[in-house]
C-alpha cells in the first residue's frame, strides 16, 4: 500500500474523490515524473540561499564588525528553524495541499533575502536570515520530497529520493560559484538579490505544474494502483505533535534522530558554513574555496542518486554505517590538507570523496523511517530532519565561536570526525521490524 495515499482523516471522513472511469490509454511518461521534476527545480530555487552563509561571514564581519559567533548564531537560527518547520510543513501539505504551502515558502525565502540588503544591525540578520528564510526553506525541506514521493511513487522510491535529495546539491553547484563571483566583484548585496530572484522564479512553476495528488489528474501513483484522494486532514499541528509523541516512545526514532543530527553537524553546519572561511584563513581565494565546495555538489549529485539506487537493493542500516564511517575518517584528515593557498591533489581527492558521501545518508534514512513508521513516515522524517538541522545549527554557531577563541577550525574538524564514528554505531543497532522483507528493486 502506498504510504499516506489511502489514509483518511482521523474523523472518519470519506475520500473526497471517487474512482474515475477507465482511461482510454496510459500516457507514455507518467505524470509523477513531471511532478518530481518540478519538485527538483523548486528545491534548487529554495536551496540557493544555502549557498550564501559561508560566503558572507567575512564580508559581514568586515563591513559591520559583527563577530563570527554572532553571524554563526544567525546561521544556526536559520538551520534550526529549517529543521523544526519541516514536520509541521508535511502536515500542512496534508491539510492545504503541496502547491499552496510551497508557493508561500518560496515567497518567504525571497522576502528574507531581499530585506537583508537593507539591514544595519545584527538583530536584523537574525530576523531576515534566521526567521524568514528559516521558515521558508524549512517548508521546502526533505519532508516536502518525502510527501511527493509517498503520494506519487510506489516503484523507484529509493531512486527518486536520491534524485530529489541531489537537488540541494544542484542548487549549490549552480549558485555557489555564481554568488562567490558576485560577492567578490560586486559585494554581498547583489548576491542576496540573486538568491531572492531564484526563489521567485520557481513560484509560477509550482502553481502551474505541481499537483497535490495523483487522483487530481485521474491517475494511479507510479507503480501502484489508483486510490481516491483522501479528505484534507484538519489539526495539522496537533497531528504533527502526536506523531512525534508516538515516535519518541520508540528506540529507532532516537537512533535515527541522533545519527541524523551528526549528519547535519558534519555537513551543513560544518562544511557548508565554515569551509570557505577556513580555507580563506590559509590564504586561499574565496572564489577558489567556493569552487571547491561547489565541486562537492557535483559529486554529491552522483553519490546521492547512486545511494538511492543502493537503498532499493541493500540494507539501509549497513549503508548508513559505511557512509558515516567514511565521512568521519575523511574529516580527520582535512586539517592536514588545509595548509596553504594552493589546491593540491590530496585536497581534490578529499573534495571528490566527501562529495560522494555528503547527503548519501538521506535515501537510507528515509527508507528506515518508512519501514518503522509507515503512513506517518513523512512527518516522522520531518522530525528526524529537525534533529539534522539542530545538529547543523549547533556546529554552525560553535564553529564560529571556536574560530574566535582558538584562531582556527582544527578542533571542530576533529570533533566532527569523532561524532561520525558515534553515528556509525547508532545506525548499526537499529532493529528491523518483524515481517519486513529485504529491500527490492521495485520498491
Amino acid at each position: 500500500m502506498l504510504v499516506g495515499v489511502n489514509r483518511t482523516a482521523e474523523t472518519g471522513s470519506a475520500a473526497v474523490a471517487a474512482a474515475p472511469p477507465p482511461r482510454p490509454s496510459r500516457p507514455r511518461i507518467h505524470r509523477a515524473w513531471l511532478v518530481a521534476a518540478v519538485t527538483f527545480v523548486t528545491i534548487i530555487g529554495g536551496a540557493a540561499f544555502n549557498s550564501l552563509p559561508g560566503l558572507l561571514i567575512d564580508p559581514l564581519h568586515t563591513e559591520f564588525g559583527w563577530s563570527r559567533g554572532e553571524i554563526g548564531l544567525a546561521v544556526s537560527l536559520d538551520m534550526a528553524l529549517y529543521g523544526l518547520t519541516a514536520p509541521f510543513a508535511a502536515a500542512l501539505m496534508d491539510r492545504f495541499g503541496i502547491r499552496r504551502v510551497v508557493a508561500v515558502a518560496l515567497s518567504a525565502v525571497a522576502a528574507g533575502a531581499l530585506a537583508s540588503v537593507w539591514m544595519t544591525a545584527a538583530w536584523q540578520l537574525m530576523l531576515y536570515w534566521g526567521l524568514l528564510v528559516g521558515l521558508g526553506t524549512g517548508s521546502m525541506a526533505l519532508s516536502f520530497s518525502a510527501t511527493v514521493i509517498n503520494r506519487w511513487f510506489v516503484a523507484r522510491r529509493g531512486l527518486v529520493t536520491g534524485v530529489l535529495t541531489a537537488a540541494g546539491a544542484s542548487g549549490q553547484l549552480v549558485f555557489l560559484p555564481l554568488c562567490a563571483w558576485i560577492v567578490d566583484a560586486h559585494g554581498w548585496r547583489p548576491a542576496s538579490v540573486t538568491v531572492a530572484l531564484a526563489a521567485l522564479v520557481a513560484v509560477p512553476l509550482v502553481l502551474l505544474l505541481m499537483r497535490d495528488h495523483p487522483a487530481d489528474v485521474g491517475l494511479a501513483p507510479y507503480g501502484g494502483t489508483y486510490a481516491a484522494k483522501p479528505a484534507p486532514m484538519a489539526g495539522a499541528a496537533v497531528r504533527t505533535v502526536r506523531v512525534l509523541r508516538d515516535a519518541a516512545r520508540t528506540g529507532p526514532f532516537w537512533l535515527l534522530a541522533g545519527s541524523f543530527a551528526i549528519c547535519g553537524a558534519s555537513t551543513n553546519g560544518l562544511m557548508g558554513t565554515h569551509f570557505v572561511p577556513s580555507a580563506h584563513d590559509q590564504g586561499m581565494a574565496t572564489t577558489t574555496a567556493a569552487s571547491l565546495l561547489a565541486t562537492v555538489g557535483i559529486f554529491d549529485i552522483v553519490g546521492t542518486i547512486f545511494s538511492g539506487w543502493l537503498t532499493d537493493r541493500f540494507d539501509a542500516r549497513r549503508l548508513l554505517a559505511v557512509y558515516y564511517a567514511l565521512r568521519g575518517v575523511s574529516l580527520l584528515f582535512l586539517p592536514l590538507l588545509l595548509t596553504g593557498p594552493s589546491v593540491h591533489p590530496p585536497m581534490v581527492f578529499f573534495i571528490v570523496f566527501y562529495g560522494l558521501d555528503w547527503v548519501a545518508t538521506v535515501p537510507p534514512t528515509l527508507a528506515l523511517c518508512r519501514e518503522q513508521y509507515g503512513e506517518d513516515s513523512a512527518i516522522v522524517f520531518g522530525w528526524v530532519l529537525a534533529s539534522h538541522q539542530v545538529g547543523a545549527a549547533v556546529v554552525a554557531f560553535l564553529g564560529g565561536v571556536a574560530r574566535d577563541v582558538f584562531g582556527s577550525y582544527d578542533v571542530v574538524w576533529y570533533a566532527s570526525g569523532a561524532l561520525c564514528a558515534t553515528a556509525t554505531l547508532m545506525v548499526l543497532v537499529i532493529r528491523r521490524r518483524e515481517g519486513d522483507a529485504a529491500p527490492a528493486a521495485a520498491r
